[in-house]
């Protein structure tokens, strides 16, 4: 049985994959991403076993590494135009 991470790795794990969201040059992924992490965190943020807290690191550590290949794909397919929402606005 794998012992629980404890919250500097926990909080490691939760900055890497804030930044590896921030890769994405689609807009909506991106959101996605992020949105997914802070939910993802948050719905396993009161696990008290330690079980499940390593259960629940390692699938986060496993989540990682998928989005990491994935925005690198992303980032060699990426579209030539930008995204409505990637267009920044003059302030009038």
């Amino acid at each position: 049985m794998a012992a629980a991470p404890a919250r500097a790795e926990v909080l490691a794990l939760f900055r890497s994959l804030l930044r590896t969201a921030r890769q994405f040059t689609d807009y909506n992924i991106r959101e996605y991403t992020k949105r997914r992490t802070v939910d993802a965190f948050r719905q396993t943020q009161k696990l008290n076993e330690p079980s499940a807290v390593a259960s629940a690191y390692s699938d986060g550590k496993a989540q990682l590494e998928i989005a990491k290949r994935q925005a690198l794909v992303y980032q060699l397919y990426a579209p030539k135009i930008k995204s409505v929402m990637d267009v920044v606005k003059p302030h009038i």
